[in-house]
């Protein structure tokens, strides 16, 4: 832990500014659109999902405000997509700079998910403004979206400092990582209701679902900002200590994806 706190010297956060937003810069340059891209991109995914399964399909009848737990599905899990796949390529990606001056490696992959998290943060004002329209009444529990999204931070700031040191070495992790992220996409509880797979599937299945970090995130969150009929993991199990078991996946993760950057940092700048 000692070692990424030199992330915050002067010189370390200078540069990790300076990276986050040229990056996000770069990221829509010379597009007509430009920045607008960050909200439309996860819009028109939404419009897809919602007139085939929402309107057409009809999943979700049974929940207040689906629509909008849609729309949150959607942005967190772009978060995650992002952060983890911008952090796997960040080390190779940054090969020139590594060779040419001494800096914390871990501002590299620390600023992959500073740049999605700033996405995140203009999309999650579109589900606010989105989720008045509907006429869902923010309670007082809205805030706790501030732990949940925390909690989000920590897996996928974990998930992608192991993916970005493992890349180095392996290339061929980029295809793997998007089969595995459209995978994890439908296999998460995003455009279906978790109810819907306890009632086809049974209880045992929505329990090992819920045991998926990501897809305990994403209901606690709808369960706190939209309505409290979206199940949640302590429910599902009936003990409210049974919650914390994807909170420590996220931790042990974000530990274990940590020490393996740490320990494959040291040869970074010989292998990009």
């Amino acid at each position: 832990m000692n070692n990424i706190m030199e992330i915050f010297t002067r010189k370390n956060r200078l540069l990790l500014k300076a990276m986050v937003s040229t990056d996000f810069k770069l990221r829509y340059q010379q597009s007509a659109l430009g920045y607008l891209w960050s909200i439309l991109k996860p819009l028109m995914l939404f419009t897809i999902m919602y007139m085939v399964f929402v309107r057409f399909l009809k999943f979700g009848a049974d929940v207040p405000h689906f629509s909008v737990g849609l729309l949150l599905g959607i942005i967190m899990w772009n978060f995650f997509n992002e952060a983890t796949t911008g952090g796997m390529l960040s080390v190779v990606n940054h090969g020139d700079l590594m060779r040419k001056i001494s800096f914390s490696r871990y501002a590299v992959t620390l600023s992959a998910v500073a740049s999605a998290l700033i996405n995140f943060g203009i999309n999650f004002v579109v589900v606010l403004i989105f989720s008045l329209i509907n006429g869902v009444h923010l309670r007082w529990e809205a805030f706790l979206m501030v732990p949940i999204f925390l909690e989000l931070a920590i897996l996928s700031t974990g998930v992608a400092f192991f993916l970005g040191a493992l890349f180095v070495d392996f290339r061929d992790l980029n295809p793997i990582w998007e089969v595995v992220m459209q995978a994890g996409f439908y296999a998460t509880p995003i455009i279906y209701p978790i109810s819907l797979v306890t009632t086809r599937a049974g209880a045992n299945v929505s329990k090992l679902m819920y045991l998926n970090p990501v897809a305990q995130i994403i209901q606690d969150a709808r369960h706190v900002l939209i309505a409290p009929e979206n199940p949640t993991i302590w429910q599902a199990y009936g003990h409210h200590w049974v919650g914390l078991v994807p909170v420590a996946l996220c931790v042990l993760i974000f530990i274990g994806g940590l020490h393996f950057f740490t320990i494959k940092a040291k040869n970074f700048a010989e292998l990009v």
